[in-house]
């Protein structure tokens, strides 16, 4: 029976005192708590198991100083709250967990002040990579970025094809998309298509930019049924900014809303007066979050692959620090328009 260690004078275990408990290598201790990939899965189980049993606490300062690597990923997303975000995080863990990094999840809360301050703070822990949301981050904190040499994946939006902008990115184009939803609507008969947005992000301004291009190709582009509110999104909010469209503009036949909590507080304004949806208006969202299938009618929305791009960004960003350059810096992973009973 495995004697019990006796703890540093400090009080601590040792990662050789865990490793003569098991019978094993200090080395294969050390690969299955920070390269688990390395080790069986029974041999780590093992492992973990003396490690909570003995209370050994790796030393991550010299961890840090030996490898010149700090086992962590500062990632910054714009809501902790938001369907979209806690799925692109949960896909970025999927990666990064099974690898045995740690991950500094920070919420900017749409403020390029407070994303300055979050990289500040989180960059003192020194950070083996970063994942950014959007790409319109000020230019001191991309000068900054730059100069730390940090390998950092943006997500979420695409940088211009034949720009010359060499970030690396995983996700869909956001003007493509806004597009692509607006000729939905003209192909249904609508003309006077409003564009309800709320929180006026980059990538909410960019599918607005889409909207235009394909009202302006059609000839019935008219800037008054634009409606861009900087309050938080909300299923409320949605509401309140239809009630106001459709009082100032009674003849609007279809609105595009920049998210489905918008559309979805549309659609429950539309019940509420009596408003025939789509007969008398048509109605679009974006995300196509969960409620959106089952709302009455259906609502009509683009899906994006939000999962998908934090699994592929986390990728991305592993193997470059294993040394490997991505075949492509600017990873489209598109985007499916699904469209149901509220405009069909």
């Amino acid at each position: 029976m495995p004697r019990k260690p006796r703890p540093r004078a400090h009080g601590g275990i040792t990662l050789h005192q865990v490793a003569e408990q098991l019978e094993v290598s200090a080395i294969t201790v050390s690969r299955a708590l920070h390269h688990p990939e390395q080790v069986s899965a029974s041999l780590r189980s093992r492992i973990l198991e003396a490690v909570d049993r003995l209370g050994y606490v790796p030393n991550r300062s010299a961890r840090l100083l030996a490898s010149a690597r700090s086992k962590t990923v500062a990632v910054l997303v714009p809501s902790l709250s938001n369907a979209v975000f806690v799925e692109t995080l949960a896909g970025i863990h999927e990666v990064l967990h099974p690898l045995g990094y740690q991950v500094l999840i920070g919420n900017t809360r749409y403020d390029s002040d407070e994303e300055a301050r979050l990289l500040r703070a989180y960059l003192e822990h020194a950070p083996d990579g970063i994942l950014l949301t959007g790409l319109g981050q000020p230019p001191a904190i991309r000068e900054r970025l730059t100069q730390l040499a940090l390998p950092v994946v943006y997500m979420m939006d695409l940088t211009e094809s034949g720009s010359g902008d060499e970030r690396m990115c995983v996700g869909l184009s956001q003007t493509d998309a806004g597009q692509t939803l607006t000729n939905h609507l003209l192909a249904q008969g609508r003309r006077r298509i409003a564009y309800v947005a709320a929180q006026l992000d980059e990538r909410v301004m960019k599918r607005a930019q889409g909207y235009r291009q394909a009202l302006q190709a059609a000839g019935c582009y008219d800037p008054r049924l634009e409606v861009l509110h900087p309050q938080p999104s909300s299923i409320g909010l949605g509401a309140r900014l239809l009630e106001s469209l459709l009082r100032e503009h009674p003849d609007c036949d279809a609105v595009f809303c920049c998210n489905d909590d918008l559309a979805l507080g549309a659609l429950f304004h539309c019940q509420r007066v009596g408003l025939a949806v789509p007969q008398r208006l048509a109605l679009a969202g974006f995300n196509d979050l969960e409620a959106s299938a089952w709302s009455y009618p259906p609502l009509t929305s683009v899906a994006t692959p939000r999962h998908r791009i934090g699994r592929e960004a986390a990728q991305m960003l592993i193997d470059v620090l294993h040394g490997q350059e991505p075949a492509s810096r600017r990873r489209d992973l598109g985007f499916e328009l699904r469209v149901r009973a509220s405009t069909a």
